[in-house]
Order: structure tokens, then sequence, then C-alpha cells
């Protein structure tokens, strides 16, 4: 029943979907770029037979690239395709792994944050967006591409997009895969569905124990699934993150100033977070925020609240001669919260104050400093518990705790350098996963070569 009518909301879907993406485009003109992509007609420098990765949007992504340069260096002769869902994703993909002859343009980045002092691969990685799950739509890009393997990352199922690559017998490996409670809820309604989605996958690779049991419950076989843990906590600072942050310090005057940042904020969340920094400043008037949406497309938006409040603003894209005198730094550059981070003492994660499900909290806890997150979570509940147990992550719920929090850490050098230390230690004890997710891949990579 659920296929069926899934299938029927996807007829009467298609225009409608056409129609949003030209009014998403009217405030996010990145949108309405390529349109054509999105619906099977894929670019001509997209290669037949490739080894395709799906990584949805701009986290997925930064955690997929090193996976996927590795890959690319021990498969020089074999063509690979990565397909996102949105701007950002694509940006972080063309950033990261196309960057062109220059490796500093991306290239260099990536495989700094592996870990790795090596040239970049030499073999180019094509792009293009993900074809909706329309059935004509996936016919068009499969007869287009053939490619010889699907690697999805985290929870990226679709119905037709699984049955179709079951009808072309094309393998479907689902890595760093999570699967909350509400999510789990979700895909339990759905019945059937669900479970013959789950049941086309080769492997389930998951990030943790519950996860898995997760899986297991909707209809996933024991035989399917696997826990390799989180490639998220592979992650490396960049090789010229010192130099940058160093040059961002002097540009804005943070060198004698307590700093704090709140990253991929989501609309609803500002307000409350410009209320806390002003609480803050009461009892630390030298006190800075750096201020960064989730959606570079929201800066008019939240500057416009910044000065509502009365609140100085410096803008990371615009460089002005009274940027150091500023209340508040505006990150509105995408791919540069990796350096932003470092610049703080304290960093609060967004899309948690509302029911969003949360941020990644590893990238701040590579720089060492306290972390703060409000109650809604759940998109990284495992890795949030792990730096709650380490004594390095507070839970806040609105304007007044988080106040709280941040002045507590800010007036105390040694609470916070304390914070910082276990924070980094729990990303080191949890690493690992790449190289484990690298030998269940070059397996299934093996395999779709061989056919």
């Amino acid at each position: 029943m659920w296929s069926a009518l899934y299938q029927l909301l996807l007829l009467f879907a298609y225009p409608l979907v056409r129609l949003r993406l030209r009014w998403r485009a009217r405030r996010e003109p990145a949108y309405g770029d390529r349109l054509e992509e999105r619906f099977g007609w894929v670019p001509a420098d997209v290669p037949q037979g490739a080894i395709w990765f799906h990584t949805v949007s701009a986290g997925e992504t930064i955690a997929a690239v090193p996976v996927i340069v590795e890959l690319i260096r021990r498969y020089p002769d074999v063509p690979f395709l990565v397909t996102t869902m949105t701007p950002t994703g694509s940006e972080q993909v063309r950033m990261r792994l196309i960057a062109g002859s220059n490796p500093s343009d991306g290239q260099q980045d990536v495989l700094s944050a592996a870990g790795e002092d090596v040239q970049p691969a030499a073999q180019p990685v094509a792009h293009c967006y993900a074809p909706y799950d329309f059935p004509w739509v996936l016919r068009r890009f499969f007869d287009r591409v053939q490619p010889r393997l699907l690697v999805l990352m985290e929870t990226e199922l679709w119905p037709n997009l699984l049955a179709r690559a079951s009808r072309e017998a094309v393998p479907v490996v689902l890595i760093n895969a999570r699967l909350s409670a509400r999510s789990a809820r979700g895909y339990r309604r759905l019945g059937g569905l669900a479970r013959k989605m789950l049941q086309r996958l080769a492997v389930i690779a998951c990030q943790y124990p519950n996860h898995a049991e997760r899986f297991l419950a909707l209809g996933a076989t024991q035989e399917q699934l696997q826990v390799l843990g989180s490639v998220k906590f592979d992650v490396r600072l960049p090789a010229d993150a010192s130099e940058r942050v160093e040059a961002l310090r002097g540009r804005w005057g943070l060198h004698s100033r307590r700093t704090w940042i709140a990253g991929s904020t989501h609309p609803g969340e500002d307000e409350v977070l410009l209320q806390a920094h002003l609480a803050v400043r009461r009892r630390l008037p030298e006190a800075r925020l750096i201020l960064v949406p989730r959606h570079p497309s929201r800066t008019g938006e939240v500057l416009a609240l910044c000065r509502a409040q009365g609140l100085r603003v410096a803008r990371q894209s615009q460089s002005m001669p009274d940027d150091v005198d500023a209340d508040v730094v505006l990150g509105d550059v995408m791919g540069q919260l990796i350096y932003l981070y470092g610049l703080s003492e304290v960093a609060f994660l967004g899309g948690s104050l509302l029911p969003v499900g949360g941020h990644n909290p590893i990238e701040p806890a590579l720089w060492g400093q306290p972390l703060l997150i409000g109650p809604e979570h759940d998109n990284f509940a495992d890795v949030v518990d792990r730096f709650a147990e380490a004594g390095c992550l507070s839970i806040v719920s609105g304007a007044e705790s988080l106040a709280v929090e941040l002045c507590r850490y800010l007036q105390d050098p040694g609470a916070r350098q304390r914070a910082g230390t276990a924070a980094q230690e729990v990303v080191a004890k949890n690493g690992g996963a790449r190289d484990r997710l690298l030998t269940l891949l070059a397996a299934h990579i093996d395999a779709a070569i061989e056919q």
C-alpha cells in the first residue's frame, strides 16, 4: 500500500518540485543553477562506470572526502562520481575534490585534514547533483552513468533509487550510517516499504551499536550490519589552520578579547544567541561573538538582528577599517567554519535549540575548547554523549543557561583548558573508523571491477 501511494504522490509532486526549486532560487540563487541535473540530465563530463558516492550536503561531503581521496589513490584507473543534493554540498565537492591543478585551492586542505603530507590524486572526480527519486528520472540517470557501485553517506534512503540500483544490479553500500530514535519511528510508519529499502542494501556500516539495533528492528538482517564507528572522528585540522587563524585574529583584533562562537545556526536561534551574548557582555564587556549561520543566504537577516540589538557587526566577506571594534563577527563565507572555530574559546553548536537535530561538535573539539549544545541534538546523540561523559560538553536550554556556561568558561582559564583537553582526547580515542571503512569499500570496489 505504502509503495503504491508513494508512486502516486510522486506523480503529483513532479511539477511542484520544479516550482519549489525556482521559488527557492529567488532567495538562494544557487538552487536555480544546473537545474536539469536534478532530473537526470547528466553533464557530458561525467564518465560511465563510475564508483558513485552520494553525500547529500556539506557535512557529509566533508566527512567523506578523505575516504574518497584515498580510494582514488588506490584505484587510479577507476572513475569516481560524487553527487550532492544541496548547493553547499556541491561547493564542498568543487572546493575539496575538484580544485584544479593548484592544491592550495582545496585538495591540499583535504589531504592535510586526512593527516597525510602527500600530493593530491591525479584522477579527477566528476560531480553533479543527484537525481530526484522519480522513476523516469532515475532511469535516465542510470542509463547514462551506468555506475558500478553506489555508496550512500549516512542515511539517505530513497525507495526508487534503491529499486533502480537493484534492477540494474548495482550494489549499494550505506556508510557512516546513523539512525536516531526519531528517524526510526518515522521509517517504522512506512512498514514494508522501509523493510524493502533496507533489504536492497549490500552492507549497512553503522556508527554505533544502537544504530545497528534500530536498523535491525526495521527489517535489516544481521549479515548486512557492521559497526565501524564514525569517520567524522578522523577529521584533522588543515595544515594551514594556525596561519589562517592567526591572520583572522589580527584582522578582527581578537588577541585580547574573550571570544565564543555559535556555529551553524538556524532561523529562530540567532535571537536567543544574541540575548546570551548581551548577558555575557554585561559581565565581560570585551566579549566577542562569532556568529555563523548554517546557510550564508541568511546573512542579511542575521545582520539585521544584530543591528537591532545595537551591536556592531563585522562581516567575513567584507573587510572594513572598523572591524576591530565590532561586537559580533558574522561568518558569511562558505567552507570557513573550521578556521572560525580556531578563533574561539568556547563553542556552541547550532541547530540544537530548535527541533533540527543539532550539528557536529567534533570540529571545535579539535581546537581544544569546551562545547555547548541545546537539547535538540538527535542527529549527533551518540557523539554528544561521548563528549558529555568526558565532562567537556554541557547542554543548555536557552539564553540564560547559555550565558551562565559561557561566563563560567570565559572567566576561568583552568576550567576552559581542562574541558578543551578532554574534548581533544575524546576525538583521539574514537578515531580509526576511516581505515575500517576503507577496507570495507575496497572489497566492494574490487568485486565491482571484476564484474
